[in-house]
């Protein structure tokens, strides 16, 4: 095509309006060969469409543009998608496979059994109901599609903020093998290798094979001596002291080991019959993210506290300044009544003579409820500096005990060392399975059927105080198994005019989550059971009728019903809580008199207990149960200006399953208290969808506002965050793509993106204020991709691409905290590829963060501990990859 002065024109206007626009939304793979942009085909609607007639904002990549850009997982596309944020990770889950995703201000972001994703993952139109595992490895991929805003009427439950349908590669008619090897920092060492083979014309098979590994960034560090001492200060418990999901540790975190292998075979039984039989198997075994101390407070700041000071209230720190209390007091005073009052003044009327109750199974005589390695007495014994019982409590008359969990002592000068040398490790097997039918009933109706089961099996643990003492070492197991089945009846009536899906949907999980938390060694948490089962029933239909030519109506519906149940098990199995009282005795049970003294105060929560055959037991005994019904509607309208150009209205409405929180402080004698109910969002949206001058640019555009309420919030109550339906939010936004070929090689994509995200009311118990931004939601994005094409004499092909990301700054959670803000980032990619005559191989050479910006992808704030800590995202690296493709 001849480029005109005024086409010239048109494209500079496109280019300034994608640079100033608001949103940037991914779209069709750019084709600098050839004169046109590809058709990108998508099933955002349950049927084959152009992605140009989908009224639904959609970021889609291709298997070619994910290859080309590196991107390994579902969390790199971060840096490409408007309005998204994916981040490999959540606040002490250790595991990158841990998908924290939010779309345009909506998501989830923690990995616990009872708490649900606001996005949904599908792969292979099969619901992924875990974060865990939902990283997935981008093996073999035909597509990625990242569908925005409310998906409630064809996609269901928990796609409150959007959906992620993950297509893999459907099997080729020809014999066909691919493999390829990367090599790059931190001793990379990346094989993949697809293969096809056709059986016959009519079975059909791939079967693909993909491992990544890689060492760590993050390196352990021998902690420094205590020259004041002449000793180690570091009081460091042996790995069998609690009872743990595992022991391992590493030299250095951050690093990546999974294998993952994927199966299809595609049996066609019929010209109208087609049989699809499709598994996959993932294996992971790698250390933890790594973690960075970013903020160690207690009570009286340096100063040792009272001990006495710190328990009228949840003060901030109260654990920490307990737990130096405890390893830096001498073991005879500890556990001397008489010793600990005249060294700290007199004790309150309710504290009887069990001193050593404070320090958990550090003191005499008190040991773990379900065994583990007794730690004796407690306390710094020995060592060069006399001890003066008068140097505490305010009294300067002599040396103050040690302090030992304080932010000096975890502080390395370098994000990418830590001291840390407790539990590091990530390990999971996850394996699925499906079938699915696709019938032609006739011409104009399909029926299919999708029969799925999948299954996770999870243990994590990591280090999160930064120091070789086991302060904050948390480790976690679950287990969960899920069942799906889904009936889709698809057709055309009218004379073609209206195009239909119906549908039914069941879907079950159940499983457990174990956490073991010791906090300071004193306070331990163990969820002795916490077991969930949930049954999900829907119906659902989607219309879309063409009233004309240029206008058209969409209408749909979805009726879903959740029966979920539950049982609580956690228990501080060191009842730190009771016998800090002076009231409880592990073995001969409660002094009610003391005890009814001591519950009436107003800062604690003790009563008779839960479970009166377990005293540790936070949790009623008993399975606790909820039952709800939800209907999710959508409405919209398109107007086709003409054959490029459409223009569409929607409304929809979505909603996020409710469940019960399992990490408490306290005893909880009413189970209600511990439940919360579903989120819901109503989102309206208008946008554009075009292509000009003959299919070589194409712009895109969508604005939006959404109501988001009854919003799950974690609350922090003394030592744990507690689930409550807590607030509402408004977003405000707006989206915007470009994708152009300009010629001589050359193509370009650029992409901006706006949102205002605030709370809009909270509940009174919230700590923050309404107008606080929501976490991992930056007010703008852009992103800016040219690529340049070569061709060489010898007809192979030379690439060159750039891929700039700006992001404005955000916070990592929902207080706002300020230790956990990220500022605005600039992220660099580049790549120079060669192509062989006919892409029969491959040689990519690139880097990713070239600008080795570094900033807290995951955060999280423990009150009770007084500890803030951090991951920050990877450094720079470089690759080196080799393709090759074998007919």
């Amino acid at each position: 095509m001849k480029t005109t002065a005024r086409n010239r024109t048109n494209l500079l206007r496109y280019y300034v309006a994608a640079a100033l626009g608001t949103t940037l939304v991914a779209g069709p793979t750019i084709a600098a060969d050839e004169e046109t942009l590809e058709e990108v085909v998508v099933t955002a609607q349950k049927r084959e469409q152009n992605i140009q007639d989908v009224p639904i904002a959609i970021s889609a990549f291709s298997g070619t543009l994910l290859k080309d850009k590196s991107i390994g997982d579902i969390g790199a596309l971060t840096r490409f998608a408007p309005n998204v944020n994916l981040d490999t990770g959540s606040p002490f889950s250790g595991d990158t496979s841990v998908l924290s995703a939010s779309i345009r201000g909506i998501g989830q972001d923690d990995f616990a059994f009872n708490l649900d994703p606001g996005v949904g993952v599908y792969l292979d139109g099969v619901y992924l109901a875990r974060t865990i595992g939902a990283n997935q490895s981008l093996l073999d991929i035909d597509r990625i599609e990242i569908l925005k805003g409310p998906q409630g009427t064809l996609f269901g439950r928990n796609t409150i903020g959007g959906a992620i349908s993950i297509v893999t590669h459907t099997p080729g008619d020809k014999p066909m093998l691919t493999a390829s090897v990367t090599g790059g920092s931190y001793d990379r060492q990346d094989i993949a290798v697809s293969a096809d083979y056709p059986f016959s014309d009519n079975f059909l098979t791939t079967i693909s094979f993909s491992s990544q590994q890689r060492d760590g960034y993050q390196a352990v560090s021998p902690s420094p001596t205590d020259t004041e001492l002449g000793q180690v200060p570091w009081v460091v418990d042996p790995q069998s002291a609690f009872p743990k999901a595992g022991t391992a540790t590493a030299d250095s975190k951050g690093g990546q080991n999974v294998q993952v292998v994927r199966g299809k075979a595609l049996w066609k039984v019929s010209d109208k019959f087609n049989v699809t039989i499709a598994g996959d198997y993932t294996y992971q075994n790698q250390p933890s993210y790594p973690t960075t101390v970013l903020a160690v407070i207690t009570p009286a700041g340096d100063a040792l506290p009272n001990p006495f000071q710190a328990l009228p209230g949840p003060a901030f720190g109260f654990m920490g300044a307990n737990y130096n209390l405890c390893i830096s007091t001498p073991a005879e005073i500890l556990n001397d009544p008489a010793q600990f009052q005249a060294t700290f003044g007199p004790a309150p009327p309710f504290w009887g003579t069990q001193v050593g109750g404070l320090c958990g199974p550090r003191a005499q005589g008190l040991g773990l409820a379900t065994g583990g390695t007794p730690l004796g007495g407690v306390g710094y014994v020995g060592g060069p500096v006399p001890y003066t019982p008068g140097g505490v409590a305010g009294n300067p008359s002599g040396p103050a005990p040690r302090i030992y969990w304080s932010f000096e002592n975890t502080d390395t000068g370098d994000i990418d060392k830590t001291y840390a040398t407790g539990p590091s490790f990530a390990r999971y097997t996850a394996w699925g399975g499906s079938v699915t039918l696709d019938y032609d009933i006739s011409e104009s109706m399909s029926f299919k059927s999708i029969t799925a089961a999948r299954g996770i099996d999870w243990r994590v643990g990591v280090d999160l105080d930064g120091l070789p003492e086991s302060i904050q070492e948390v480790t976690d197991h679950q287990k969960q198994d899920q069942f799906s089945q889904e009936f889709q009846l698809a057709g055309r009536a009218f004379d073609d005019k209206m195009e239909y899906v119906a549908g039914l949907f069941y879907f079950q999980e159940d499983g457990f989550v174990h956490d073991y938390v010791p906090f300071g060694s004193t306070l331990y948490i163990y969820d002795v059971a916490n077991d969930v089962d949930t049954k999900s029933y829907a119906a659902f239909f989607h219309v879309d009728y063409q009233i004309s030519d240029a206008f058209g109506v969409t209408i749909g519906a979805r009726y879903s019903k959740d029966d979920k149940k539950f049982e609580g098990g956690q228990a501080d199995l060191d009842g730190y809580n009771y016998k800090s009282s002076g009231c409880f005795d592990p073995v001969t049970g409660p002094d009610m008199d003391c005890w009814a003294a001591f519950a009436a105060l107003p800062f604690i929560n003790l009563a008779p207990f839960p479970d009166s055959t377990n005293p540790y037991r936070y949790f009623p005994p008993g399975e606790q149960s909820q039952d709800y019904s939800v209907f999710t509607p959508t409405v919209g309208a398109q107007w086709h200006i003409n054959e490029d150009q459409m223009l569409y209205v929607s409304y929809s409405e979505g909603f996020k399953a409710g469940g019960w929180t399992t990490r408490l402080s306290n005893p909880l004698f009413d189970i209600e208290g511990a439940s919360f109910g579903p989120e819901d969002s109503t989102s309206y949206e208008l946008g554009w969808k075009s292509q000009f001058l003959d299919h070589r640019v194409q712009v895109n555009t969508a604005v939006f506002w959404t109501d988001y309420n009854n919003i799950q919030l974690q609350i922090q109550e003394q030592a744990s965050p507690v689930s409550q339906n807590a607030g509402d939010a408004e977003l405000k936004g707006a989206e915007l793509e470009l994708n152009a070929i300009i010629g001589g090689g050359f193509s370009l994509y650029v992409g901006a993106a706006y949102i205002d995200a605030k709370y809009t009311d909270l509940l009174p118990n919230v700590t923050f204020a309404p107008g606080s931004d929501l976490p991992k939601t930056p007010e703008y994005k852009y992103t800016i991709s040219p690529q340049f094409d070569v061709n060489l004499s010898n007809t192979g092909k030379l690439r060159f691409a750039v891929d700039y990301t700006k992001t404005a700054s955000m916070f990592n959670d929902a207080p706002n905290t300020p230790q956990l803000f990220r500022p605005a980032t600039d992220n660099l990619g580049a790549a120079i590829h060669y192509f062989s005559p006919g892409e029969k191989y491959s040689v990519t050479l690139g880097g990713t963060n070239l600008t080795d910006d570094r900033y807290l992808t995951v955060g999280s704030v423990n009150g009770a501990q007084g500890e803030i800590v951090g991951t920050y995202n990877p450094p720079r690296q470089w690759y080196l990859n080799f393709r090759a493709n074998f007919e």
